[in-house]
């Protein structure tokens, strides 16, 4: 077994040798990169140390070069804004976005096991070990479902193990967030991997995002229990009509438990097929189980940070809080996100954190946790939840970012829209302003 990390979809990104790490062989002081792991069209992955930690990393060097010429810059902001909102024990963890003037640096977890299609091409799995990776793999997806995020590439390549044999979930660069969804409801773009594509996509009519997941977990549970693809074929339209009519056959091994729940995976129909819910009933799937759960309690202040006590901004947020590569985006008003909002103040930290304490003292809201650069306010017993960041940007400014978790009730939506986030809007930095008064 191969202890590398090939993650597809990267790629070449200078005309350096195929085996050579790039120039800046220890990166800005703070990695040592040593061997290529795998590239692609834009970007090349090296296995990288972190020097102060010895930590082993990979490392996505991407050519801007290359990414604005094939009109790509969406795609990057896209998956950076994508992996910095997923933190799951089964996704590869991003840790943070480098740059320099040619090239943007993902660092992130690495997975010494490489992928699972390596494991794979050896021979299928017993179905106990099917079971497992597949739990694994439908606890990530219906994650990133709940966040928004639909991968649309699902398939063993982009499936990589850790030292333990784990499953961690890699490249999200085709992925599409709810904000893609068109006013039909659905999504348009033709992408992903032909033998893993549902029937929908290639109708082209539009698709849900997570239905077309849940097809591509059930073509993966297929090839380990079986070893080969449900629908192959040399001639591709041949292999799309096999798609269309869902006509595949079971190996004689296959247990009718573990049979009816793939059926359910590969109906044809999105509007019948097994939903995520569905599939955490269904008794194949649920033997030893054990759900990975999420609350708003587990929240905490210190995950605006990830342990990291800088309180400046790197070329990951930059990229994350402008459009494209331009960081004037930042110099706006409040940005809304799926995971709350942002905008540049120039009042200090202290300042903001003192308004922030005043607020939320009139509005019966608590504060839970203060630091300097960052507090944590909790209301409705706990069912509304907003973590405030604040992050230096220039000597003068900052930039203030707002995450915010509640249920779905009107008293909780009320606290936010009608009452702290008016309140906030004083501390947003207009530059109109400081022209007016020069």
């Amino acid at each position: 077994m191969p202890e590398i990390e090939v993650v597809a979809g990267a790629g070449d990104d200078s005309g350096e040798s195929s085996s050579s790490p790039p120039t800046e062989v220890n990166l800005f002081g703070k990695y040592e990169l040593g061997r290529l792991l795998g590239h692609g069209a834009f970007a090349k992955v090296y296995h990288a140390r972190n020097v102060d930690t010895g930590q082993s990393v990979a490392i996505k060097a991407v050519s801007k070069q290359k990414v604005l010429k094939g009109g790509f810059t969406a795609h990057v902001k896209r998956e950076i804004s994508i992996m910095r909102r997923l933190r799951h024990p089964h996704i590869v963890k991003l840790y943070e976005v480098l740059a320099t003037k040619t090239k943007i640096y993902f660092i992130m977890e690495f997975a010494k096991g490489g992928e699972l299609f390596a494991k794979i091409s050896k021979g299928r799995f017993s179905e106990d070990l099917s079971r497992r990776y597949f739990q694994q793999l439908i606890s990530a997806v219906g994650y990133c479902h709940s966040r928004g995020v639909f991968h649309r590439d699902l398939k063993p390549e982009n499936l990589l193990l850790d030292e333990n044999w784990n499953l961690k979930v890699s490249d999200f660069g085709l992925s599409a967030v709810t904000e893609q969804v068109r006013p039909d409801g659905l999504l348009h773009t033709l992408c992903g991997t032909p033998a893993y594509v549902a029937p929908e996509v290639l109708a082209k009519k539009g698709y849900e995002g997570a239905k077309v997941d849940i097809w591509s977990c059930g073509i993966i549970l297929f090839v380990l229990n079986s070893g080969y693809l449900p629908f192959n074929d040399q001639n591709l339209m041949v292999m799309y009509r096999k798609i269309y009519k869902g006509d595949f056959r079971f190996p004689r091994w296959t247990s009718p438990d573990l049979r009816r729940l793939i059926s359910r995976l590969l109906d044809t129909n999105p509007e019948t097929r097994i939903t995520v819910d569905e599939i955490l009933k269904d008794p194949w799937f649920g033997k030893g189980y054990e759900e990975i759960k999420f609350h708003f309690e587990d929240f905490e202040l210190k995950d605006l940070r990830d342990g990291d006590n800088d309180t400046s901004l790197n070329a990951f947020d930059l990229i994350s809080f402008s459009s494209g590569f331009d960081i004037s985006g930042l110099f706006s008003k409040s940005e809304i996100s799926d995971c709350g909002e942002r905008f540049v103040s120039a009042e200090t930290p202290e300042t903001i954190i003192e308004k922030v304490e005043e607020i939320a003292k009139a509005e019966n809201v608590a504060v839970m946790e203060k630091k300097s650069w960052g507090a944590k306010l909790a209301g409705e017993n706990g069912n509304f939840v907003v973590m405030i960041g604040i992050y230096r940007l220039t000597e003068k400014l900052v930039v203030v970012e707002l995450n915010l978790r509640q249920r779905e009730s009107e008293c909780s939506q009320r606290i936010w829209k009608d009452k702290l986030r008016p309140q906030l809007s004083c501390l947003i930095y207009r530059p109109e302003e400081d022209v007016a008064g020069n």
